[in-house]
């Protein structure tokens, strides 16, 4: 059996994994921007919240809204934490298709290296077939040419 055949498997294969990995980097990608979305919600409610002039007309309001404040803080701190992550994870994803993607690249070279080399191998055993038959119509030539001048 001929060695780019028993490749095809292996590069339908690469191909897969290079597919499902390519998703998983999408979909790490849609998280981000969505964690990304949300942090900035957070930023501008915090910002706008405390810009906003609230009367705080007693020490109790006024510790509500320090509380709240503080609150806010700790939302963004976890949500940059979250889109940290994220980021870091859509790292890892971009590394993994681009090993993915190496992979089946050596794969293809491989399978065309051998088609290059099958190739070669038939247009030699065709030219040797060629070479025999013309050698043997030679062959016929000079014998028939030989019977022809015996029987004179």
């Amino acid at each position: 059996m001929m060695q780019s055949r028993r490749i095809d498997p292996l590069l339908r294969r690469a191909q897969e994994h290079e597919d499902t990995v390519a998703r998983d980097l999408a979909e790490r990608q849609r998280a981000l921007s969505l964690h990304e979305s949300r942090l900035e919600e957070l930023r501008g409610y915090a910002e706008e919240y405390a810009n906003s002039q609230m009367a705080a007309t007693s020490p109790a309001q006024l510790a509500n809204r320090r509380a709240f404040l503080e609150r806010i803080d700790q939302a963004l701190k976890q949500q940059a934490q979250t889109v940290d992550r994220s980021r870091a994870s859509v790292d890892i994803e971009r590394d993994r298709l681009l090993l993915a993607s190496r992979d089946k690249q050596v794969l293809e070279q491989l399978a065309a290296s051998y088609r290059v080399q099958e190739r070669q191998v038939v247009e030699r055993r065709d030219q040797r077939e060629m070479d025999d038959l013309g050698a043997r119509r030679a062959r016929l030539t000079a014998t028939s040419a030989q019977d022809g001048e015996d029987n004179r």
